[in-house]
This record gives structure tokens, sequence and C-alpha cells, in this order.
């Protein structure tokens, strides 16, 4: 009985172990690429399927409920160098970006809804707040004595990081620099490939029906059917928040190029050192949610049509998670090694 129970408990040990947690955030990471890499990609005028777009969310809110509960772990646990208060921001951060996955799925897959501005952007906004107090406290608990030349870097991140928002965010926002309009580009084809005869048309001539009317409105009646599910509460929320839509937007550019600025001052002041792992895959996971964030808004904005989630860059979402879980373990090992070796060489000396 007790040879059975010991490969048992040794195994639960091995996996729940640092290393174990660390494969296994890494096993996690590369089973999603895979995922998007061989699903992603559909025929021209087809929509994604469901089951690969629930997929997504299972990849990316798994990733971070994981981070969530190992920085709980980390919070919990009076050892940490870095301090309790610095993980306690972290994890909330994690745990509310979670929190808005599920409620952004629920309103994508079940509702079939893409609002401008949904609960969901509360809890976004609300995950941005606290990963931002959280990394200021970790760069405050140690202090940073950065040379001119990494000032300068981190000055060129935050021009570079705001301007590329702006330009992802609006395709419009350099138009004075004399970029015609994505807009008047299309219309413009458009008039182009109008043959004259159709052009000098009357406009009194007889309007031919086209052959996929038919279908085009028994589509429109299919969309309308799938609204009546919606709740009136949801309906009514999602257009009370949407003239907050500029505001959020706005909110979001800020706030990555916050948290980049943050995760840039983060490598240049843990660069080295026994700590320096675990803060590194915290700055990664901030550029990879950049990363991710203005690939959203790019394919949002730029592309024709209503976005569907589920794009190949998307995967940057679940390496952030998995990210931010290897910085909690790595910081968590790291605090309890050096304070378990510390007391054992006490005892020895004692």
């Amino acid at each position: 009985m007790s040879s059975t129970s010991q490969p048992k408990s040794s195994l639960s040990s091995s996996l729940f172990s640092a290393q174990g947690m660390v494969i296994t955030g890494i096993v996690w990471a590369v089973l999603a690429l895979l995922f998007f890499l061989l699903f992603s990609v559909t025929a021209e005028g087809e929509e994604l399927p469901l089951w690969y777009s629930i997929g997504t969310y299972v990849f990316e809110l798994g990733a971070f409920l994981a981070a969530a509960i190992v920085c709980y772990r980390n919070w919990q646990s009076p050892q940490m160098v870095s301090g309790r208060n610095v993980w306690l921001c972290i994890g909330l951060g994690v745990f509310f970006y979670f929190v808005g996955g599920v409620l952004f799925g629920v309103w994508e897959l079940v509702w079939h809804l893409d609002p401008a501005v949904s609960i969901a952007d509360a809890f976004y906004v609300l995950s941005y707040i606290f990963l931002g107090a959280g990394m200021i406290l970790a760069v405050l608990s140690k202090r940073v004595d950065l040379e001119i030349a990494q000032w300068v870097a981190l000055l060129g991140v935050a021009v570079a990081g705001t301007a590329f928002g702006l330009w992802v965010a609006s395709p419009t926002f350099f138009g004075l620099l004399g970029s015609p309009e994505p807009v008047a580009i299309e219309q413009q084809v458009a008039k182009a490939s109008v043959p004259s005869s159709v052009a000098s048309a009357p406009k009194s001539a007889p309007k031919l029906e086209k052959p996929g009317a038919k279908t085009q409105a028994a589509s429109e009646t299919e969309s309308e059917e799938e609204n009546t599910s919606v709740p009136l509460w949801v309906e009514a929320i999602d257009s009370k928040l949407e003239p907050l839509e500029f505001g959020v937007n706005l909110f979001y550019i800020i706030g990555d190029v916050f948290l980049l600025i943050l995760a840039t001052a983060l490598i240049l002041a843990f660069w080295g050192g026994r700590f320096s792992q675990s803060w590194r895959m915290i700055a990664f996971a901030i550029f990879s949610l950049y990363i991710a964030d203005m690939y959203f808004k790019w394919a949002d904005s730029r592309l024709e049509g209503e976005y569907e989630s589920g794009g190949l860059l998307e995967v940057f979402f679940v390496f952030t998670g998995v990210l931010f879980a290897v910085g909690a373990i790595l910081e968590y090992d790291i605090s309890t090694r050096s304070r378990q070796s510390r007391r054992g060489r006490r005892t020895a000396k004692g």
C-alpha cells in the first residue's frame, strides 16, 4: 500500500514543483500556437467555426486563470522578496482580465454581439490599473538608477508606442501627412470599376433584382431572429455604454504605452542578478500583451466588415497569461529557496 502511494506522491510533487509547472506552461503555449497555426486560416468568405473560437477562449482564459492562481499563492506567502502587495496587484490585474475575457466570450459566442463598449471593458480597465500599480511597486522596490542612454531608450519606446497605437486605432489619424483615407480609396476604385454606360444611366431606370437579394434578405431575417434571443438588459447596457467608446479606446492606448514603458523599465532595472528571470518574464508578458492588443485594434479598424476574433496573432494573448504565470512561479521558487538556504546556514553555524 505504501509502495503504490509513494510513486503517486512523487509524481504529484514533481508536477507541482516549479520546474513541472513551468514545463506545463510551455507545453500549453506550444499547443496554443499549433492550434492557431493549423485552424486560424479559412477560405475567403467563410467564418471561423464555433469550435475553433471556443478553443481560443479555452487556451487564453486557462492561461490567465492559472496566472491568477499562482499570483494568489505568491500573495499568501510572506517570503516574497518583491513584496506581497506587488503580487496582489498583479494577481488582481490578471484575474480581472480573465473575468473580462469570460464576459467578452459570452457577448460574442452566445449572443453574437460586437458592441463598441460592453461590461467586459470595465474589467479590462481594472486589469490595466492593477497591472500598472503592481509593476510600479515592483520598480519602486528596487532603486532604479538608469543611465542617460537608458532614459533615451525609455523615451523612444514611449514615442514609438504612442505613435503606433494611434496609427493602429485610427486609420485616418495621419491623414494630414497626405495619405488618402481607406474609404476614399475604396470609393475611387468602385467608381473606376463601373462602366460608363451604367454610370450615365438615368436615375429613373428600372432596378434589376440581384440574384443574391433573396439570400441576403434571408440572412438578415436570420440575424434578426438571433438578436431576438439577446436579453433586453444587455441591449440597454450596450446602448448606454456606447458613448464611452472614444474614452475607452483612448484609455487602452495610454494604458498599453504606459505598461510598455514599465516593462522596459523592469528589464533595465532587473537585468542581471538572482531575481531577474521572473521579472523578465513579466516584462515579456507585457510586450506580448501589447502585440496582441495592437493586432486586435488593427484588425477591428482596418479589416472590412465586422471583426471576428481568433486571428493568428491573438495567440500572444495566450503567451501573456503563460508568461505572467511563469514569472510568478519563478519568483516564488527563488524566494522560498533563498530563505531555506539562509535557515540552513544558520542552523549549520549554530
